[in-house]
């Protein structure tokens, strides 16, 4: 079990992420009411997004601190809890998918999620790093940054949902379908590609069916790296669906792909729109991938070990 001071435990939730925007005025009492059944007082900050991260550096000296938001909220708060020193992170899945919290074995029901906190361990993953930029997750340029965009502006021109707005975004990209030239280089990896989707994932994503999406450990050491081939917008639905099911060939399917500590992204554009977590961001190239070897502290459930989750070899308790 993590060394929980009697003190209040200092949670910041990120109150425009999906689930928590959803909870609207009873966003306070729900995260407290799910702490106190398990035992805990809190000291709660409800913040926009923008004020997440400058929050977790002010509260570098808490042991535990809580984050409730999505993959991209965590992302930018797991970076700025490893660079002002701080202890382990505890996640509440707030945000509108949550993967990383899955992968951790977190459960999606806030008051077992707090109760997971309570009673949790500590367990090292990596953190991936492009430009000094950190993501959980997945990084990607191409395609689906600019179905982010196109969807975002959507829902601001028309108040709706984002789900709802995914669906003409995903046409309007199909519709434009861009081509990217980048150079790839790092151990192992040395390719000039014409990709309409470059996808990076902290850690190994496998393409197995039944399994396609998933990651084999959190602690590997290792990005995995996948450039789709160029093809047709036809060719590009039926990929997709493809991929979904499984049945993706690796060899006609691909540009290229392979797993390294490292690497560079070189383009003709001095700048590329990248998205990390979900996240869309403007960056200069070229972009410098890397991890940081178990460099972030999480909470998982105390019986993660004996699950069937992505985590890797458990760490010891705090």
């Amino acid at each position: 079990m993590p060394s929980l001071e009697l003190g209040p435990l200092p949670v910041v939730v990120n109150r425009s992420g999906g689930t928590a925007a959803s909870l609207g005025d009873s966003l306070g009492d729900t995260v407290r009411s799910a702490f106190a059944a398990a035992g805990r007082r809190i000291d709660l900050h409800l913040v926009d997004g923008e004020g997440v991260d400058a929050l977790v550096r002010g509260l570098a000296s808490a042991p535990i601190l809580v984050i409730g938001g999505g993959d991209g909220t965590i992302g930018g708060a797991a970076q700025a809890r490893v660079e002002s020193g701080g202890g382990a992170l505890g996640i509440l899945p707030l945000g509108t998918r949550n993967h990383l919290a899955g992968e951790l074995g977190i459960p999606s029901d806030l008051t077992a999620a707090a109760a997971a906190i309570v009673a949790g361990s500590v367990r090292h993953i990596d953190l991936a790093m492009v430009n000094d930029t950190a993501f959980v997750n997945n990084a990607s340029v191409g395609l689906y940054p600019l179905m982010v965009r196109w969807r975002d502006a959507e829902r601001k021109r028309k108040g709706i949902p984002k789900w709802l707005a995914t669906l003409p975004a995903t046409w309007a990209t199909l519709r434009r379908l861009p081509h990217h030239r980048l150079r790839l280089r790092g151990e192992g990896i040395a390719e000039a590609v014409v990709t309409p989707l470059l996808f990076v994932g902290n850690n190994r994503y496998t393409l197995e069916r039944g399994r396609v999406g998933k990651r084999v450990a959190l602690d590997d050491g290792l990005l995995s790296v996948f450039a789709v081939g160029a093809r047709s917008r036809l060719g590009m639905v039926w990929f997709a669906l493809r991929t979904m099911l499984g049945f993706s060939n690796p060899g006609r399917d691909f540009a290229a792909i392979g797993d390294c500590a490292a690497f560079t992204v070189s383009s003709p554009s001095a700048t590329i729109d990248i998205a990390l977590d979900g996240e869309v961001r403007r960056m200069a190239t070229p972009l410098m991938f890397s991890l940081r070897r178990r460099g972030l502290a999480v909470i998982v459930p105390a019986d993660a070990r004996s699950q069937d989750v992505c985590t890797g070899a458990g760490d010891s308790a705090a």
